[in-house]
Order: C-alpha cells, then structure tokens, then sequence
C-alpha cells in the first residue's frame, strides 16, 4: 500500500491526573526527521515517543507537539527561596536607612517578590507520565497513518493512470518507428533522382546499405522495450507490493525518464518526437507524485 509523507494527526488521552493532547504534522523528506515540542519537564520520554512515531512512520519531515494540562494540583510543589528572601530584605533595609525611609518590611510584601515563592512541578512516575503520554502520541500516529493512506490511495490511481497514458504512447511510437525507415529510404531515393536525373541508374544495393545505416543509428526498439518494462515495475510496486518504497519508485522514474531521453534523440521523426515531449511531460509529473511517496 502506498502511503503519502504529507498527513495530521491528533490524539488524546486523560488519566485522572493530566489532560494530554499530541499532535503529529508530516511533510515530505528525503529521510527521516522527527522534532518533538513539549514541555521540558518531560524530555525524559522524547526517545520513547521518537520510536513510537518511527513504528508507524518511516519516512518524512515529522513535527510532535504535545500539550500537558494537569487536571489536579498533586504533582505541583511550593518552593521557598530562603537566600533570594533575605537578599530582598537585606537590600530593602539598606534602601530604607539609606533614604531615611518609614515603613515595615511585610511577610505578605516579602512573599510577593518574584521568585521568592515558586510552584515548582514535581514528576513522581516517570514510567506512568511517559506511559499516558505516549497513550496519545500513539492515537494521533494511527490518525496520521489513516490519513497518509488515503492520501496515498489517490496518489496510486493517479500514477497508475499516468503509467497507462504512457502505455498507450508508447504502442503508438512503436506503431510508427518502422515507417521511419521506410519514409527515409522512399526521401533518399527522390532526392537522388532530384541530384542525377532519371538518366542516371543508382544501385538499389547502395540505397538498401544507407537505409540500414539509418535505420540502426535511429533503432529504438530496445528503449521502447525497457520503458515499457519500467511501466510494468511501477504498477507492480504500487499494487502489488506490501511496503512500496519512495526511494525505489524515485530511482524508476530517473530510469524512465534516461529511456526517454535516448527514444527522443534517436527517432529522428517529428511525429515520435511530439510524441515523446508528451511522454516526457507525464513522467515529469510522475516524478513530482514520487516526491510524496513514504
């Protein structure tokens, strides 16, 4: 089955302590890159979550977000910065003796100040934060994976569809490389009586030498061949294989188009020609599709 890199994913999961959200974007990429956003008290499950993604996705630029929302106060400490409080009361005292200042130096004033009193997390289960984490990470992958796939099934109708109009092109080039040898010979030998004058007898002998000349130097039968047996591979890759690699159908299309490139210098003939920038149209766009694939 083929499976588009471009996809969005979403999951949730509560466990009675903490609302997490995770969210999985995917774009196309060579490799395989996976950032992850969330918060950094819980950097301690980034490997865990990187492979969970990687057993759903193999390939593609990869961007994790996750939201932790606590739903009680449980895992939330109080801490007091009993240096940073006294620094604030030294220099306060200082401030008032020095300025001939009035005024008591309050608890609820002191307590104010920042970083004097500080709600500080505290991560008690690391196994059971990680464990709810990737519950979600794990739903918003599956997401992202359905959609992949239904991104990819338009992609292999789309890239079969192209494979049979280059199909039907190229029956058409076969039909016609023959007569390119015909028609050259039948020019010669006009052109010949053009040059001589119908006094003059030409060997046919001589004119059958030139014609297979020609007809070797524009011989595209093998070409024709080879493509039409990339054409075969592509739709077995897309159909018929289990795991379809990008990489693969990526190489296939440069060969399709090498194939391409050797019929349009050889054909000498303007109808194969035409029929060629056509050809080559479609696998420009084959290749494009390709880009996408996992």
């Amino acid at each position: 089955m083929i499976k588009s890199m471009t996809g969005f994913g979403r999951g949730e999961y509560t466990d009675g302590k903490r609302s997490i959200i995770a969210e999985i974007k995917s774009v196309n990429h060579r490799y395989s890159d996976i950032t992850i956003k969330m918060p950094r008290r819980y950097t301690f499950a980034e490997d865990k979550i990187k492979n969970a993604v990687k057993d759903k996705i193999r390939r593609g630029k990869v961007d994790v977000s996750i939201i932790v929302e606590n739903i009680t106060e449980n895992d939330v400490n109080i801490k007091l910065n009993s240096m940073l409080a006294k620094q604030y009361y030294d220099n306060l005292t200082e401030l008032r003796g020095e300025f001939d200042l009035s005024g008591d130096i309050s608890l609820q004033f002191l307590a104010s100040l920042p970083d004097v009193m500080k709600a500080i997390p505290d991560v008690e289960d690391e196994e059971e934060i990680t464990k709810a984490i990737l519950e979600a990470v794990s739903e918003a992958a599956s997401n992202l994976e359905k959609m992949r796939a239904v991104e990819g099934e338009k992609l292999a109708e789309d890239l079969i569809a192209k494979g049979e109009y280059i199909k039907n092109i190229l029956d058409k080039i076969a039909e016609r490389a023959p007569q390119v040898v015909t028609d050259y010979t039948a020019k010669m030998k006009e052109r010949i009586q053009e040059l001589v004058g119908s006094s003059v007898q030409v060997p046919e002998d001589r004119i059958l030498v030139e014609a297979a000349v020609f007809a070797d130097k524009c011989a595209i039968d093998e070409e024709i061949t080879r493509l039409n047996s990339h054409l075969v591979q592509l739709k077995n890759i897309i159909e018929k294989s289990s795991q379809p690699d990008g990489k693969k159908l990526d190489f296939l299309v440069q060969e399709m188009n090498r194939e391409a490139n050797t019929i349009g210098s050889k054909a000498n003939d303007i109808t194969i020609t035409n029929y060629m920038l056509e050809i080559k149209s479609e696998i420009e766009k084959i290749r494009e599709q390709v880009q996408n694939i996992e």
